[in-house]
C-alpha cells in the first residue's frame, strides 16, 4: 500500500496562497473549496486541517470551474464555469444546493467576488468586460460596466470590492480600474507595466501583483504605499512573472508563473524566502534517483534539472541546460548525471557542484532514455531514432557501440545485473535483447534463459504482462519500476493513476491497488535507492509526488492509515479481469442481477407516443367513439410476489405490508383481506418501512423512476420523489429520525440519492459501484452515514454537502471482498454486520472487517437487527436467532410442510425454500421465501402460511371453473395450481409438471383440466386430484391455447406455436383433425355454442375459422361474425372489437380479452400492464375505456368467472394472480382513484368564442425579438455612406450665422436641457388577453393592476399613480398575497423567450406594492411567459403555469427562490390555476378542455383528471376560471357560459348558463364565501356581466356595466368591502358598488390596436390619442383623466390640432380623413380622396394648409380658406414611398416628408415641387421636427436596429433635446441635434414592444407616448385591452442654466448634462463629439 507524502505540509494551504485557478477560501481559513476540469466537474469544499472533504458540488457545471469565491458569513460560494455560457451559480454550499445560475458571459471571465459590503451583490470580470450582479430570489442579474471616456474598454483579469460600491479593478494593460456603482469613476495609469494577475485586500489595504514581477501594496484608498519588484530580490529572475498575492499584517504571499510560491517578509523585502517550487511550461519527463542517496533528480522542457531532498521535501540544487530535457540517469557510484536532450544531444554533469563533464550529439531526434551499466563503465543511450548507442563511461564517454534492430522509438531499457546484455522496448511494443557493449542482436532463446536482471523498467515482458488491462492500446503504459526485494512494482499511466502490483507478474489482468493525484498523464516513476519511498512525476501537471511505501508485514501496525478518501474509487482491488479467484456465484443470485428492468417503452412514454399518433387519431374522430362501459372493476385480492429481498415489514397495527408488481398491499391476517396502494405504474423493486411503522417508502421502474411514501392507514401518498433515478429503484431505506431516506438505482453506475423525503428535496448523490447494489442503510446513530452492500462490494458512506464520499472496506488479511446480500447496523455507531453469498457474516467496526461467522450453507439473503441479537434466513430455508454479538446461535427454525400450523391456508410447495425477507414483530417472525409465499413462525416453532403466488417465469395459463368460484393457473415456475376465489383466497391445490406450461381449460362439467405445455405435450388432471387423466404429445412447440368444446365438451381444441390446432375427441382419446391455414403461431381460440366452429386468432393478427371435428377452413364474412353464437369470447380481433386497440398499437399489443357472459363488456389486457374495459361489441377505432394500473409489464391473461362476479387477471413478469371485483353501475361509492379515463380527451369540441380563441392563440414575443412595425425597406439610415462634398463643411464661415433648425418662439427664455423623464401616468389597462390582473389593495383604498411592463397602484381617492418598473417586459398575469402576514405583497409574471436563465428569460417578480421593493425574482423553464400566478394560504408558496408547449406547473418557495416542484400541466393551452384557499398543497387548473385538481407531494405534483362520469351528457368544456367554496367544492367557470361545480375530482352538478357568453373570471371571497362572476353578456333587464353568488352558487344578483357597449366583456373581477372591481377587454375599470349598483369607471384606454396617432395642444396640458379602435380620445393631464371621447366608425391613424387649437384634423385607416371643430365636437369638413390609410396629417403653422400624407406614397395639400368643401389644391410627387411623418416650415413654406424608404425629402408648398438644393434645405427653420430621419437626427438609430426600427421623435419646443421611440419598447431622451452616429443618450423603458408616436407638450412640460401592438404580435400591448399612454414630466435642473449662458461646457458639455449616468450603445468604446452643436446652442 502506498500513502502520499505531500512534499510540505498543509502550511501553505492554511497560507493562502490562493492559486490563480479555482480555489477559495472561506472567510474563516479553515475551509477550502477547489474546483476540477473535466467532463463532469465538482467542486469540493475540504478542510485544511483534517484534509477531509465537507461537502461536493456537482451536477450543474460541464468542462470545468473557472474561478471561486465564498460570500462575507462563508454560507454561499459562487463557481464559475468553463462552458461557452460560462455559467455563474451560487451554491449553499454546506447543503450541496444550487441557489441560482445564470450565463455569465459570452467570453472567458477570470475573476469574480462578492462585495462583502453589500449583501446579495457580486462582481465578476473576463475578456473585456465587467459586470456586477445582483442576487435577487433565484436570479442573478447583470449589469455591464460602464466604461464610458474615462478608460479604454480591455479586458479586466482581477477585482476586489470596496466600501460604498466602489470596486478596484486590474487590467490587461497594467491601469486599475476604480468603478463607482457600475460607472468608471477613475483610472490608476501605469500601476504595473503589464497586465495585473492578481488583487488581494485585506484590513489595510490592497495587494496587486502583475506580469511586471512586482508586488505593490496600496492603503484603503488605493494611494499607493511601496513597491516590491521580484526581479531585483536574490531570488529573482528575468522573466519572473506574479500570478497570485495574498497580504497578511507584514507577510505577503506570492505565486509565480513558473510554479514557486514565495513568502516576503516586508521589512526584508530583497530576501523572499521561497517555500514551493516546481518545474514549470512543458512537460515533465526526466526522473533519476541516486544509488545511494535519498535523492531524487528531475528535468523538464522548462529546460532546468532539480535536484530534490526525499528527507527535506526540498530542493538542494537547480541549474538551467539549453535545451528541453526528456531523460536522465545517475551513475553507478553517484558521481555522474546523465540528461537526455529533446535535440538528440545528451550531457554529463558532476552531481556535485552541477558542472558539465561533457556534451555530446549524434542524434537528430529526442533522447528519450539513458541508462549506466551496473558496473558503472558504460551508458546506453536510447533515442527516437530507433537506435540505442553505447559509450565507454572512462573513455570520456566515446562511442563504443550501436544496437540496431528497433523499427520504431526507444522508450525502455534494462541492464543486466552482469552488465553483458541489455533489454530494450520500443514504441511498437516489441522487445529486443543486445550483447553489451558490441550491440549485436541475441535472438536465442536459450541464451536468454538465465539472464538476471540488475533493473526491471520495461513495459513488456512475460514478468510484466498483468500490468496490462485485458483490451488496452499498447502505449498507455508510461513507466514501470520494480521492487525485487519487497516483490512489487509500480506502473504509471496516461490516466493519472500510480498503481501497485506484485512482481513478477504473469497473468494478464492482475489485480493493484492504484493511487489518485496526478490530473493527466503521469510521465515516469521510480523508487528510492532503498525501496522506502515511491517518485512519481506527472507530465503536463509539472507536479513531482513522493509516495510512502508501506509493506505487507507492517500493514497489520498502519491500520491507523485510513483508507484514502475519495468520490472516485481509489485503493482499489479490482483489477480489470474476472478474478481466477473468485467462488462460483450462488445461482440465485446470478439470476438475480441479470434480470433486467429496462423496457423498450416506459409508462411515462405514452403521452409522447399518442401526440405521435395525432394523426391516426383526426382520421378516426370522425366516427362516433363509443362511450366507456358504466360498470367498473376493483382490486380485491392479489397473490404473488418473488424477486425482491427484505421488503416485508409489520406496520404498527400489526397488519403486513409488502408488494407485488405495481401494487403496493397492506394484508390483514386477522381477516384475510387486503388494501392497495395504486400510485405506482410499474414494477415496485424495493419497499422500506419508516422507524413508527406508519408510513413506507416504495421505489419502482421507470425511465425517470420514482420513490412513494405513503401511509398505510389512508393509503395516501405523502411525498413523491423523482429526477434523479434512471431506469428503477432497487433500495431504500430510511433513517432512524425517520426524516431522511437513501434511495440506490439501477442505473449503470447505481447512484445513491440521499434524500429528505418530507420536503422531497436531493441532500446528497453520488455513483455507487458498476456492479447491482442490494442494499443501502443508513447508520441509526448518525444520519449522515451509510452503508450500501452488493456484488464484490461493500462501501461506507458519509455526506459532504451535496455529495457522499465512500470508502470501501477494509479487508485486511482476512480475506477478498466477497458478494454482499444483507446488510444492518448493530449496536453502536461502529458495528456493522453484512452477509455474503458464501453463507457468511462480516463484522464490520468502522470501515475495517474483525471477524467473520458461518451462518448458513448458501447466501444469507436477509438479517434483522434486535433489541438484543440478530435474525438471519438465507437460501438453505433456515431462520436463525443470533445473540447480539454473532457468538453463538440460539435458535434455527426449518421451514418445512411438517411444521405447518393445523389451520394453515395453502399448502407449501417444497421443504426449506430459500428464504428472502425476514421481519420480526408482534411475537412471530415474518418470512417471505422464494416461492412467493409469505409465512409467519410463532416463537415456539409452528408456521402459518399467509399468502402465496407463482415464482419465477412467467405466468401465462389462467382457467375459470364453469360453476364454482376456483380458478386454475399455470406458469413456467411448472406448478400448476388450483386457486379458491372465495373469501378464503388461498391456494387449493399444486403439483408439479416435468415442464412450464402457457395455457390451461376446465371441462364443460368442471371435472376435468387440460394443461398444455411448453414442450409440445399436453394433459388432462382430474380437477379435484391433478392427478393424469391422458396425455399427449404432437408436437414440438409451445402449446399456446387448449379449449374443450362447449356442452358435452367432446372435442378438445390444441393450439401450438408451430401455427396447427389439432382437434382430439375426449372420449376416444384421439386425435380427428388438423387445423392448417395459419401464417404464425396461434395466440387465442374460441368455439361456438354448438360446438362446430372455431375461431382463431395468430400473431401475425390473423382472424381464421376452422369447422370441427375436421378441421377444414371456412371464410365468413365479418357481418355474419357477430350474428354467430359464441361460446366465449377471448378473440382480440375483428369488427366487434376493433375499439380495444389503442393509438400506439404499434408499440403494444393487446395480449387478451375476455367477454361478460351478459356479452356487455368486454375485459383487455395489454404488454403495458393496463387492465381495460370496454362496452361490447367495440366497434370503430380507439373505443373509450376504463383502465386500471396494478400489473407492473404485460398482463397475460384475463378471464371472468362463471357468475361474471369477478375478474382474474395474471401478469407476465409479476407472476402475479389479480382478483377484481366486478361492481354495476350506480352502487359504486365515489372512491378514490377508481379508474383512469380513456387515453384521449374528448374529441368534441369544448365550444368556441373569439375573444377566447384570441387568448389562446396569442404568441407573446419578447422585445429583444421584435421586428418593425412598419413595412420599411432600404437601408437604414446609419448605414447609408455619405460623401462631405466641399461647400458641405466650410472650413471657415463667412456668411451668416446658420439659421435655427427650429422655430422656438413659443418658449421664450426658457432654454434649459432637459435632465430626466419620470413616469407620471400611464392611461390603460391590459384586459384584453389577460384575466384576473385587476385587485383592492389596503381594504379598497388602492388599485393593482399592470399593463405593458409596468405594476400600477392605482389611488381611488385621489386618482394618482405609482409605479413598479422592474420588469423588462411585458407583464401577464397578476396575483395578490391573501395572507395577513405578507400584505401588500404581489407577484407579476412576465413575457420571455428561452429558459436559458437569462435576462431575457421569464421572470417572476414578488415585490410590495407599496414601496415597490422587490422581494424576490424567479426566473423559470416557462419558456415564452408566464401566464398565470397564485399564492398559497400560507402565503409561502407560490405557483406558476407558463406558455410553453407542455404547459409546465411549477411550484415556489418564493422567499428563498426555491423551485420545489414542476411538472407538465397540459398539452393545451392552461388559463388560470389557483391554490385553494385553504391549502398549500391543492390547487386546481383549468384551460383549453381541461380541469385538474392537483396535490402537492413532497416534490411531486400528483394529478387526477375531473371526471365528469357521473353527470348524464357531461362533456368536457374548455374551462376559463375558477373558484371555490367549503368541503372541497370546487367551481369552474366555461366557454359556454355554464358554471360545473365539482366535488373533490368529480363533478357533481352544473349551473347552466350562468351567463350567456364565456364566464372569464371568478373571485372567492375569502371572509364570507361569496362568489363573483365575470363574462361576457349583451346587457339586459335582468342580466349583467358581473354577478355576486352565494357560497353554493345557487342564487345571484346582477349587475350591469353602464358603459355604452353592445356587448360587456368582463376579464377580471375582485371584492372589496361593499364593492366590487371589474376589469374589462375595453380596458376600463369600474367599481360597482353592492348596494346601489353604481358604477364609477376608474380608468380608460383604447381597447384595440395601435395607437397611431398623438397630438398635443398648442396651449394647454391636453392631447388627443386616436386608434385603431375607431375612437379619438381627449386626455387632461392635470385631471389625470380621459375628458372625451369621439367613436368614428373607422379605425383612426392620425389627429392633429391645428395651431390656435380650434380645429382637429383626424386621418382615417381608409383613406378619408375628417376636421372637427373643438367647441362643438360638429364636423367641419370631410374627404376621401384616397383608398388607403393616412399615415399624417399637419396644419400649416400659418393655418391656411393641411397637408395629408397618405400609404399611396402621396401628400396632398388643401386650402382651408375655401371653406369646407376641401377641394385638392395640388399633390407631392415622386415619393418613393409610404409617408411617415411630414412637418411644415416656420414660414408654411415648406414640407418636409418622411417616408417608408429611409429617405427623407423637402416639398415647395402649395406647389408640391421638391427641393434638391441641399443649401437651401440647410437653411429652413421648422415649426416641428418630428422626423426620424435626416443628417440632424442620425445619432438616434441605434447599432442594434437590424430587425427593428426608430418608429417616432419629437423635438422638444425649446430646440434642444430630443424624445424617439422604437420599435424595442423604449423612449430615449437625446440632445438635438445629434448629427453623430450613435449618440449619448438615456433610456426609459416601461412600453411593450412597439412605440407608435411620441410627442412633447406645450412648455415641454410633459412627453407623452403612445404604445402600439402590430398584426404580428396579437395583442402585444401596451396596457390592456390594448394600448397605453404614457407620460414623463420634464426636471429642468436650473444649474444646468448659467453653463450655457456662459458658454462654458459643464463637466461633461454644455448640453449634455448629467451624462455619467447615460447609456451608451453597447460601442462603450468613448465616442467623441464634434463641437459644432455645442456653439450651436451657445450662439441661440
Amino acid at each position: 500500500m502506498l500513502q502520499k507524502k505531500c512534499a510540505v505540509k498543509m502550511a501553505f494551504l492554511t497560507a493562502e496562497a490562493i492559486a490563480r485557478t479555482s480555489l477559495a477560501l472561506h472567510p474563516e481559513r479553515v475551509l477550502v473549496a477547489t474546483g476540477q476540469v473535466g467532463k463532469e466537474p465538482y467542486i469540493c469544499v475540504w478542510d485544511s486541517y483534517t484534509v477531509q472533504t465537507v461537502s461536493v458540488l456537482k451536477d450543474v457545471h460541464t468542462h470545468g470551474i473557472a474561478c471561486l469565491a465564498f460570500d462575507l458569513d462563508g454560507q454561499r460560494l459562487v463557481s464559475v464555469g468553463l462552458d461557452s455560457k460560462n455559467t455563474v451559480c451560487v451554491w449553499d454550499w454546506r447543503k450541496g444546493k444550487l441557489l441560482s445560475m445564470a450565463p455569465g458571459h459570452t467570453d472567458r471571465i477570470f475573476d469574480i467576488s462578492w462585495d462583502l459590503y453589500q449583501p446579495n451583490k457580486l462582481v465578476s470580470c473576463g475578456v473585456k468586460h465587467i459586470k456586477f450582479w445582483s442576487l435577487c430570489g433565484n436570479s442573478l442579474t447583470p449589469k455591464r460596466g460602464v466604461f464610458g471616456k474615462t478608460g479604454d474598454l480591455q479586458t479586466i483579469l482581477c477585482l476586489a470590492c470596496a466600501r460604498d460600491e466602489v470596486t478596484y479593478s486590474g487590467a490587461l494593460n497594467g491601469d486599475i480600474y476604480v468603478w463607482k456603482g457600475i460607472n468608471l469613476v477613475r483610472t490608476i495609469q501605469g500601476a504595473h507595466a503589464a497586465g495585473i494577475f492578481s488583487m488581494n485586500a485585506c484590513e489595510e489595504g490592497f495587494a496587486t501583483g502583475g506580469r511586471d514581477g512586482c508586488v505593490r501594496l496600496w492603503d484603503l484608498n488605493f494611494k499607493p504605499i511601496t513597491v516590491i519588484d521580484l526581479r531585483e530580490t536574490d531570488q529573482g529572475y528575468k522573466g519572473l512573472s506574479v500570478r497570485s498575492v495574498c497580504w497578511r499584517g507584514d507577510h505577503i504571499l506570492v505565486g509565480t508563473q513558473d510554479s514557486e510560491i514565495f513568502e516576503i517578509v516586508v521589512h526584508e523585502r530583497n530576501k523572499p524566502f521561497l517555500i514551493m517550487q516546481g518545474h514549470c511550461e512543458g512537460e515533465l519527463w526526466a526522473l533519476a534517483v541516486h544509488p545511494t542517496k535519498p535523492l531524487a533528480m528531475t528535468g523538464s522542457d522548462d529546460r532546468s534539472v532539480r535536484i530534490w531532498s526525499l528527507i527535506d521535501h526540498a530542493l538542494i540544487a537547480r541549474c538551467n541546460m539549453e535545451e528541453p530535457i526528456r531523460c536522465a540517469a545517475v551513475s553507478t557510484d553517484g558521481i555522474h548525471l546523465a540528461l537526455g536532450m529533446k535535440d538528440g544531444s545528451f550531457t554529463v554533469l558532476r552531481v556535485r557542484d552541477m558542472t558539465e563533464v561533457v556534451h555530446i550529439k549524434d542524434r537528430k531526434e529526442a533522447i528519450h532514455e539513458l541508462k549506466y551499466s551496473p558496473d558503472g563503465n558504460f551508458l546506453a543511450v536510447g533515442s527516437n531514432d530507433s537506435s540505442v548507442d553505447i559509450y565507454g563511461v572512462v573513455q570520456r564517454y566515446k562511442k563504443v557501440g550501436e544496437c540496431v534492430g528497433s523499427l520504431s522509438f526507444i522508450t525502455h531499457m534494462d541492464w543486466s545485473s552482469d552488465s553483458k546484455y541489455l533489454q530494450t522496448n520500443d514504441g511498437n511494443g516489441k522487445r529486443l535483447f543486445y550483447r553489451m557493449p558490441g550491440g549485436k542482436e541475441v535472438t536465442n532463446k536459450e541464451e536468454l534463459k538465465g539472464i538476471q536482471w540488475a533493473s526491471w523498467t520495461c513495459v513488456s515482458g512475460l514478468e510484466v504482462n498483468g500490468i496490462w488491462p485485458k483490451y488496452s492500446e499498447i502505449n498507455d503504459i508510461n513507466s514501470v519500476d520494480a521492487n525485487f526485494i519487497g516483490q512489487v512494482m509500480v506502473t504509471a499511466d496516461d490516466y493519472g493513476i500510480v498503481k501497485l502490483f506484485r512482481y513478477p507478474c504473469l497473468r494478464k489482468g492482475a489485480k493493484f491497488k492504484k493511487y489518485l493525484g496526478h490530473s493527466a498523464h503521469v510521465t515516469n516513476v521510480r523508487w528510492s535507492h532503498d525501496h522506502q519511498w515511491v517518485v512519481s512525476i506527472g507530465g503536463a501537471d509539472h507536479s513531482v509526488f513522493q509516495w510512502k511505501f508501506v509493506p505487507d508485514r507492517k500493514l497489520k501496525d498502519t491500520l491507523h492509515i485510513a483508507p484514502q478518501e475519495s468520490l472516485v474509487d481509489s485503493n482499489s482491488d479490482e483489477s480489470d479481469s474476472d478474478q481466477s479467484d473468485v467462488p462460483e456465484l450462488d445461482s440465485e443470485i446470478e439470476q438475480e442481477t441479470q434480470i433486467t428492468y429496462r423496457r423498450q417503452v416506459y409508462k411515462e412514454d405514452l403521452p409522447q407516443l399518442k401526440e405521435q399518433c395525432k394523426e391516426k387519431r383526426k382520421s378516426a374522430a370522425s366516427k362516433r367513439r363509443e362511450r366507456a362501459p358504466g360498470n367498473s372493476i376493483r382490486l380485491h385480492f392479489v397473490h404473488g410476489g418473488y424477486d425482491c429481498r427484505s421488503n416485508l415489514f409489520y406496520t404498527q397495527t400489526g397488519e403486513i405490508v409488502y408488494h407485488v408488481a405495481a401494487v403496493g398491499v397492506v394484508y390483514n391476517r386477522q381477516q384475510n383481506t387486503q388494501r392497495f396502494y395504486l400510485g405506482h405504474d410499474d414494477d415496485i423493486l424495493c419497499l422500506a418501512i419508516h422507524p413508527l411503522k406508519d408510513y413506507v417508502a416504495t421505489g419502482q421502474v421507470g425511465r425517470d423512476s420514482s420513490i412513494h411514501i405513503w401511509d398505510t392507514e389512508t393509503i395516501k401518498p405523502l411525498s413523491v420523489l423523482k429526477g434523479y433515478h434512471q431506469y428503477g429503484v432497487c433500495a431504500v431505506d430510511f433513517s432512524a429520525d425517520g426524516k431522511r431516506l437513501a434511495s440506490v438505482g439501477i442505473d449503470d453506475n447505481h447512484t445513491i440519492v440521499l434524500w429528505d423525503w418530507k420536503k422531497g428535496e436531493k441532500l446528497s448523490a453520488v455513483r455507487g459501484s458498476k456492479d447491482k447494489i442490494f442494499v443501502v442503510k443508513i447508520n441509526p446513530y448518525m444520519p449522515d452515514k451509510l452503508i450500501t452492500v452488493g456484488i464484490k462490494h461493500m462501501k461506507f458512506w458519509r455526506r459532504a454537502g451535496g455529495g457522499l464520499i465512500g470508502r470501501k472496506g477494509c479487508i485486511g488479511a482476512l480475506g477478498r471482498t466477497d458478494t454482499m446480500m444483507c446488510a444492518v447496523y448493530g449496536w453502536t455507531e461502529e458495528m456493522a454486520f453484512s452477509g455474503t453469498s458464501t453463507g457468511d457474516v462480516c463484522i464490520w467496526r468502522d470501515v475495517f472487517l474483525i471477524k467473520t461467522v458461518k451462518a448458513h450453507d448458501g447466501p444469507v439473503f436477509s438479517m434483522h437487527a434486535l433489541e438484543k441479537g440478530f435474525v438471519t434466513g438465507g437460501k438453505d430455508g433456515v431462520v436463525a436467532l443470533w445473540d447480539d454479538t454473532f457468538e453463538r446461535c440460539l435458535k434455527t427454525y426449518a421451514i418445512k410442510r411438517a411444521a405447518l400450523a393445523p389451520g394453515s391456508k395453502g399448502l407449501l410447495l417444497e421443504d426449506n425454500p430459500s428464504i428472502r425477507a425476514i421481519s420480526l414483530g408482534h411475537g412471530h417472525i415474518l418470512v417471505g421465501t422464494k416461492n412467493g409465499e409469505i409465512l409467519e413462525v410463532d416463537k415456539s416453532g409452528p408456521i402459518t402460511l399467509l399468502v402465496q403466488g407463482h415464482m419465477e417465469g412467467e405466468v401465462w395459463g389462467l382457467a375459470t371453473h364453469p360453476h364454482l368460484p376456483i380458478c386454475a393457473t399455470v406458469s413456467d415456475d411448472k406448478t400448476l395450481r388450483i386457486w379458491d376465489l372465495s373469501p378464503s383466497h388461498c391456494m387449493l391445490a399444486v403439483r408439479k409438471l416435468k415442464k412450464g406450461g402457457r395455457c390451461c381449460c376446465f371441462s364443460p362439467d368442471g371435472k376435468a383440466l387440460a394443461v398444455g405445455l411448453n414442450d409440445g405435450s399436453f394433459l388432462i388432471v382430474n380437477a379435484d386430484t391433478l392427478e393424469d387423466l391422458v396425455s399427449f404429445q404432437h408436437r414440438k412447440d409451445v402449446i399456446s391455447e387448449i379449449r374443450f368444446s362447449p356442452g358435452a365438451g367432446k372435442y378438445l381444441a390444441v393450439a401450438s406455436c408451430d401455427n396447427f390446432v389439432d382437434i382430439y375427441n375426449v372420449m376416444s382419446s384421439k386425435r380427428v383433425g388438423i387445423c392448417k391455414g395459419a401464417s404464425s403461431y396461434i395466440t387465442h381460440m374460441d368455439w361456438d355454442i354448438r360446438g362446430k366452429l372455431l375461431q382463431v386468432n395468430t400473431g401475425a393478427k390473423e382472424q381464421l375459422f376452422f369447422e370441427a371435428p375436421r378441421g377444414k377452413k371456412q371464410t365468413i364474412p365479418s357481418l355474419e361474425v357477430e350474428k354467430i353464437g359464441w361460446a366465449s369470447w377471448t378473440s382480440v380481433l375483428g369488427s366487434c372489437c376493433e375499439g380495444i386497440w389503442p393509438i400506439i398499437g404499434e408499440v403494444t399489443d393487446v395480449t387478451a380479452s375476455c367477454l361478460t357472459s351478459d356479452s356487455k363488456v368486454l375485459a383487455t389486457g395489454d404488454d403495458f400492464g393496463f387492465v381495460k374495459l370496454f362496452r361490447y361489441p367495440a366497434k370503430g377505432k380507439f373505443g373509450k375505456f376504463k383502465r386500471y394500473v396494478a400489473h407492473s409489464t404485460h398482463v397475460t391473461n384475463v378471464r371472468w368467472t362463471y357468475d361474471d362476479s369477478l375478474l382474474v387477471t395474471v401478469g407476465g413478469a409479476d407472476t402475479s394472480l389479480m382478483l377484481w371485483t366486478y361492481e354495476m353501475e350506480g352502487h359504486r361509492d365515489s372512491r378514490q382513484c377508481d379508474s383512469e379515463e380513456s387515453d384521449l380527451d374528448s374529441e368534441e369540441d369544448g365550444g368556441y368564442d373569439s375573444d377566447v380563441t384570441r387568448e389562446n392563440e396569442i404568441n407573446y414575443t419578447i422585445k429583444a425579438l421584435s421586428t418593425n412595425i412598419r413595412p420599411m425597406f432600404g437601408i437604414k439610415p446609419h448605414l447609408q455612406q455619405k460623401e462631405p462634398t466641399l461647400d458641405e463643411r466650410p472650413p471657415v464661415s463667412r456668411a451668416l450665422p446658420q439659421p435655427e433648425k427650429l422655430q422656438t418662439n413659443n418658449v421664450g427664455k426658457k432654454k434649459r436641457p432637459i435632465e430626466d423623464l419620470i413616469l407620471e401616468l400611464v392611461f390603460g389597462y391590459r384586459g384584453k388577453d389577460c384575466r384576473n390582473n385587476v385587485h383592492y389593495l389596503n381594504d379598497g383604498a388602492d388599485v393593482i393592476y399592470h399593463t405593458a411592463s409596468i405594476g400600477i397602484l392605482y389611488n381611488v381617492a385621489t386618482g394618482s399613480q405609482s409605479f413598479y418598473q422592474e420588469h423588462n417586459d411585458d407583464i401577464l398575469c397578476l396575483t395578490v398575497n391573501q395572507h395577513p402576514k405578507f400584505t401588500n405583497i404581489v407577484a407579476t409574471g412576465q413575457v420571455g423567450d428561452s429558459a436559458d436563465m437569462s435576462a431575457t428569460a421569464p421572470s417572476i417578480h414578488v415585490w410590495d406594492a407599496m414601496n415597490k421593493q422587490t422581494l424576490s425574482v424567479l426566473r423559470c423553464y416557462h419558456s415564452k411567459g408566464v401566464c398565470s400566478v397564485s399564492f398559497s394560504a400560507t402565503g409561502k408558496l407560490l405557483l406558476s403555469v407558463g406558455l410553453d408547449p407542455e404547459h409546465t406547473i411549477t411550484i415556489w418557495k418564493w422567499q428563498e427562490g426555491a423551485k420545489i416542484a414542476s411538472r407538465a400541466g397540459h398539452n393545451q393551452r392552461i388559463f388560470v390555476a389557483e391554490f385553494r384557499p385553504d391549502s398549500d398543497t391543492q390547487f386546481v387548473s383549468v384551460g383549453v378542455k381541461h380541469v385538474r385538481f392537483w396535490t402537492l407531494a413532497g416534490r411531486a405534483l400528483l394529478s387526477k383528471k375531473g371526471l365528469l362520469s357521473s353527470i348524464e351528457d357531461a362533456r368536457m368544456q374548455t374551462m376559463l376560471s375558477v373558484a371555490f367554496g367549503a368541503n372541497n367544492l370546487t367551481f369552474t367557470g366555461t366557454i359556454s357560459g355554464d358554471v360545473c361545480v365539482w366535488k373533490d375530482h368529480v363533478l357533481i352538478r352544473i349551473v347552466a348558463k350562468a351567463h350567456n357568453g364565456p364566464v372569464f373570471t371568478m373571485y372567492t371571497t375569502l371572509r364570507d364565501g361569496l362568489i363573483v362572476t365575470g363574462g361576457k353578456e349583451r346587457p339586459s333587464k335582468e342580466g349583467g356581466a358581473v354577478k355576486l353568488w352565494d357560497q353554493e352558487l345557487k342564487r345571484c344578483r346582477a349587475f350591469r356595466l353602464e358603459t355604452g357597449q353592445m356587448t360587456d366583456c368582463v376579464r377580471s373581477v375582485c371584492r372589496g368591502k361593499g364593492k366590487i372591481l371589474v376589469g374589462t377587454r375595453n380596458a376600463e375599470i369600474i367599481e360597482v358598488g353592492e348596494k346601489n349598483a353604481a358604477c364609477n369607471i376608474l380608468i380608460n384606454g383604447h381597447m384595440d390596436g395601435p395607437i397611431w396617432g398623438l397630438a398635443t395642444h398648442p396651449s394647454r396640458d391636453f392631447f388627443l390619442s386616436a386608434a385603431e379602435d375607431g375612437t379619438v380620445r381627449l386626455w387632461d393631464i392635470a385631471e389625470k383623466k380621459m375628458l372625451n371621447k369621439v367613436s368614428l366608425g373607422h379605425a383612426a391613424r392620425t389627429v392633429c390640432y391645428s395651431p390656435e387649437g380650434d380645429m382637429v384634423a383626424i386621418g382615417m385607416k381608409n383613406g378619408e380623413f375628417i376636421i372637427l371643430l373643438v367647441t362643438s365636437l360638429k364636423i367641419w369638413g370631410k374627404k376621401r380622396d384616397r383608398r388607403s390609410a393616412i399615415q399624417d396629417i399637419r396644419f400649416s403653422p400659418d393655418s391656411r394648409y393641411l397637408a395629408v400624407g397618405s400609404s399611396e406614397n402621396a401628400v396632398d395639400f388643401y386650402d382651408l380658406t375655401l371653406g369646407p368643401t376641401l377641394n385638392r389644391i395640388s399633390y407631392c410627387k415622386d415619393i418613393p414611398s409610404f409617408v411617415i411623418q411630414m412637418d411644415f416650415s416656420a414660414d408654411s413654406s415648406y414640407l418636409q416628408v418622411s417616408t417608408g424608404s429611409y429617405k427623407r425629402q423637402v416639398y415647395e408648398v402649395p406647389s408640391g415641387k421638391q427641393l434638391v438644393d441641399q443649401a437651401v434645405i440647410d437653411r429652413i427653420t421648422w415649426a416641428t421636427w418630428t422626423s426620424v430621419l435626416g443628417d440632424e437626427v442620425i445619432g438616434i438609430w441605434s447599432r442594434h436596429a437590424e430587425k427593428a426600427d426608430v418608429n417616432c421623435a419629437c423635438v422638444s419646443h425649446s430646440g434642444i433635446n430630443l424624445v424617439t421611440g422604437d420599435d424595442f419598447g423604449m423612449v430615449k431622451l437625446f440632445d438635438f441635434p445629434c448629427p453623430e452616429k450613435f449618440a449619448k443618450h438615456k433610456r426609459f423603458l416601461g412600453h411593450s414592444a412597439h412605440l407608435t408616436n411620441i410627442r412633447f407638450t406645450s412648455g415641454d412640460r410633459y412627453v407623452v407616448s403612445a404604445g402600439g401592438d402590430d398584426c404580428s404580435f396579437p395583442h402585444k400591448i401596451l396596457g390592456s385591452a390594448s394600448s397605453s399612454i404614457s407620460l414623463h414630466p420634464v426636471k429642468e435642473p436650473v444649474f444646468s442654466l448659467v453653463k450655457l449662458l456662459c458658454g462654458l461646457p459643464g463637466k461633461n458639455g454644455g448640453s449634455q448634462l448629467g451624462m455619467a449616468t447615460n447609456v451608451e450603445e453597447k460601442s462603450e468604446q468613448s465616442l467623441s463629439r464634434s463641437l459644432e452643436h455645442k456653439v450651436a446652442v451657445i450662439l441661440c
